[in-house]
């Protein structure tokens, strides 16, 4: 099982990002996936998620507006388009994948907002 998530990088505040996270050796369609994000000294927290089918989605109030996570099941892949990004969203973001028999998680990728 691998979830490997790319596209992070250092963007000027106001600026936009895609993050990928491309999954593989387990059954992509039948897992709820998710974006979490964790600055150093603070507890990870849910930053999207969207279903298996993709059609429910859920965002944290702080990003509510500004991201959208997608998803292709055609190529097990995951997406979160982050725009009119702040410093506060600088964080290492995860994915994850879940249902009720297993859980998932990516390795991480950096993405560091400031001028």
């Amino acid at each position: 099982v691998q979830l490997v998530e790319s596209g992070g990088g250092l963007v000027q505040p106001g600026g936009s990002l895609r993050l990928s996270c491309a999954a593989s050796g387990f059954t992509f369609r039948r897992y709820d996936m998710s974006w979490y994000r964790q600055d150093p000294g603070k507890e990870r927290e849910l930053v999207a998620i969207i279903a298996r089918a993709g059609g429910s989605t859920n965002y944290a109030e702080s990003v509510k507006g500004r991201f959208t996570i997608s998803r292709d099941n055609a190529k097990n892949t995951v997406y979160l388009q982050m725009n009119s990004l702040k410093p506060e969203d600088t964080a290492v973001y995860y994915c994850k994948a879940w249902n009720l028999a297993n859980e998932y998680w990516g390795q991480g990728t950096q993405v560091t907002v400031s001028s």
